[in-house]
């Protein structure tokens, strides 16, 4: 794998994850209590032997920025790397980044380095565990130009994906964005007898979705990008190589999450928390990295706990409940809480004993929860400070902008944006 590069798409607004999104980036938002997005990729990267790592990014990146450089450091003597390539100013042009592809094209000097002969390209916000060298085999054995992750699915599920029309070689000879009626469907349906002949339990799925997850001959990619101006991969580059290259599919059937809304981040982390989830963090063949921190252990007295994940550095005090939820790094909890189906991030550090005092004698609450709230359906970014006899719902909203304090509710979850404060007997009526 030394002769490929690994270059990740972390640059976008991630508008429909807002307000997580309104200090960060969408690939440095927290991720299951400790980790964050963009872990996921360039540990697939690392575990795959993939240690030249290119990040692309633009928007609200200086928490993302710090978060790589605290993280990825390898060993002077084998050339790797997880190098941040920010959107700048050049003497070829000024603009930003106007699209995946125009990132890509505006950083290709990076690319023509003489010991490059493939590019893999991958999202920042997609939650899975993949052997890229699996992928690397298919590309080389079928003399691909380029190779694209393909995850089959139901028709159901088909309608929110771009599907594939294939050859019996597993040649993509089609693409449909996301197809409704089921005339459209049959156009680009695969065979499922096609997809069990090569592994993979069809189990009735019919079509085959882009996972977003491209791996280019080098060469192959310098002439897509530098002969037109497209700006998206998706849904320009993609299909142009379906008429001008060779492209294969490579089949994947673990499991797969793109994290782009908050009810698909709200859910994908309540399931990590299940007693069985459908994605493990630590694999002794394959784990997930992220950045050391020097923490204590949580300290937990007189709780009751079901069904959540628990990251370190907590403090949670008597009384409390809590199900079904994940609690992040540094949370301080108190008495007779109640937390159901909710997702507390935590704080990015822990408050001096003079700052609370003075907080406390100007009303303020401290960092954290405070005593007897009741927390539901609610995502709860870092550092907000919630007084005591506190109840954050949606309250039967379904998406609703909230004042005084500044909240939102999207998709029936109540969100509270990083460092808001919620004063004492604050209700969501």
């Amino acid at each position: 794998m030394r002769n490929v590069v690994g270059l990740v798409l972390g640059g976008g607004k991630g508008t429909r994850l807002f307000p997580l999104t309104a200090q960060r980036s969408k690939p440095a938002v927290p991720l299951a209590a400790k980790y964050r997005i963009i872990d996921i990729p360039i540990a697939n990267c690392i575990n795959s032997d993939i240690n030249r790592v290119y990040l692309l990014t633009q928007f609200n990146s200086v928490s993302l920025h710090r978060h790589i450089r605290q993280t990825y450091n390898f060993d002077g003597f084998h050339g790797g790397f997880v190098e941040i390539l920010a959107a700048q100013q050049t003497t070829e042009g000024a603009n930003w980044y106007q699209g995946t592809a125009d990132a890509v094209r505006k950083n290709l000097r990076y690319l023509q380095q003489p010991d490059i002969d493939y590019v893999l390209i991958l999202s920042g916000d997609q939650l899975y565990r993949m052997d890229y060298r699996e992928m690397l085999k298919t590309h080389q054995e079928t003399g691909a130009d380029v190779t694209i992750g393909a995850l089959p699915v139901s028709r159901e599920a088909a309608r929110g994906f771009g599907i594939m029309r294939l050859d019996d070689s597993g040649q993509v000879r089609g693409f449909l964005e996301k197809p409704q009626t089921d005339k459209e469907i049959e156009m680009v349906r695969t065979e499922p007898s096609w997809i069990d002949e090569r592994g993979i339990e069809s189990k009735g799925r019919d079509c085959l979705a882009s996972m977003g997850i491209y791996l280019f001959k080098r060469d192959v990619l310098l002439d897509l990008l530098s002969n037109n101006d497209y700006e998206d991969f998706g849904k320009e580059v993609f299909p142009m190589s379906i008429r001008t290259h060779q492209v294969q599919v490579h089949l994947f059937d673990g499991y797969w999450e793109d994290i782009g809304t908050i009810k698909s981040f709200f859910e994908c982390n309540l399931d990590l928390a299940k007693a069985e989830p459908p994605f493990e963090f630590y694999r002794p063949d394959a784990p997930i990295y992220t950045r050391p921190r020097f923490l204590p252990a949580s300290k937990l007295s007189g709780v009751q706990i079901d069904t959540t994940l628990i990251a370190d550095g907590c403090l949670i005090d008597e009384g409390t409940k809590i199900s079904n939820s994940v609690i992040g790094l540094r949370c301080r909890i108190g008495k007779n809480v109640t937390i159901k189906n909710s997702i507390i991030m935590g704080a990015d550090y822990f408050e001096s004993e003079l700052a609370s005092e003075k907080n406390q004698q100007d009303g303020v609450p401290h960092i954290g929860i405070g005593d007897n709230c009741v927390i539901e359906n609610a995502i709860i970014d870092k550092n907000c400070r919630i007084g005591n006899n506190v109840t954050l719902t949606p309250g039967g909203e379904t998406n609703a902008d909230i004042t005084n304090p500044e909240l939102y509710v999207r998709d029936g979850i109540l969100v509270t944006p990083k460092g808001v404060t919620i004063p004492d007997g604050w209700k969501n009526a």
